[in-house]
């Protein structure tokens, strides 16, 4: 069964999201949708690192259910204590200064969920990822989706979607892409693309996806490997 998400808006800046997502009860404790999703995705007795990991749900998940262990890393304060509560291992840093304090593949995987589009230098950022990663999990929401392009054409304003809830005003996205941005990025740093697993706005695959990916994905995962 679902339930809203109950986050704070502050937790749900820290990755760029709004009230689209829910919480679900598939392994024990409520956790967001997107994250169950990338939970599914963590190897047993893994060493991961989760970049911009907010309340800590995915590295609770890992360690209670997958005996995995690693690191988030995270900005706001609000955040690090319920990490800690939970007895997840999490570090106060801007992903923006880099990973320069984590040794080459010192981690089996690195993550990060809808965060990529909220750092000043995601290139960079992906860089990092994949010198200390063997294995990164990148998810995006698609700024090409169908909604986002009428919504564009029709108002003449910057996109209000439901994977994208926030005006261009107040939001922290400061580098939305689309799929296929995202992909010439993968190939400009010659990553290949172990997974792609794409949804629609409720987090459901349909066969429109098949057809026009980039038109009507709203949120696309990515496994990714030097």
């Amino acid at each position: 069964f679902y339930h809203p998400y109950p986050a704070s808006p502050d937790a749900q800046e820290s990755r760029g999201l709004g009230d689209v997502y829910k919480r679900q009860r598939i392994h024990g404790p409520l956790m967001r949708v997107d994250l169950e999703i990338v939970g599914q995705l963590i190897k047993p007795k893994s060493r991961i690192l989760d970049l911009g990991c907010g309340d800590g749900d995915l590295l609770y998940f890992a360690k209670t259910k997958k005996q995995a262990t690693g690191f988030g890393l995270d900005n706001d304060p609000s955040n690090i204590q319920i990490c800690l509560e939970k007895g997840v291992n999490v570090i106060e840093q801007d992903l923006d200064k880099g990973l320069a304090d984590f040794d080459n593949q010192s981690f089996d995987l690195v993550i990060m969920t809808e965060t990529l589009q909220a750092v000043s230098k995601p290139e960079q950022l992906m860089k990092e990822m994949l010198r200390v990663g063997k294995e990164c999990i990148v998810t995006i929401p698609n700024f090409g989706q169908i909604f986002c392009r009428s919504n564009l054409f029709f108002s003449g304003t910057m996109p209000v979607a439901q994977h994208l809830p926030h005006n261009c005003y107040d939001t922290p996205n400061i580098h939305l892409c689309t799929l296929k941005d995202f992909e010439d990025l993968c190939r400009k740093l010659q990553v290949k693309i172990l997974t792609r697993k794409l949804f629609d706005r409720h987090f459901r695959p349909n066969k429109f996806l098949k057809i026009a990916p980039n038109l009507f994905c709203s949120h696309a995962y990515y496994h990714l490997k030097r």
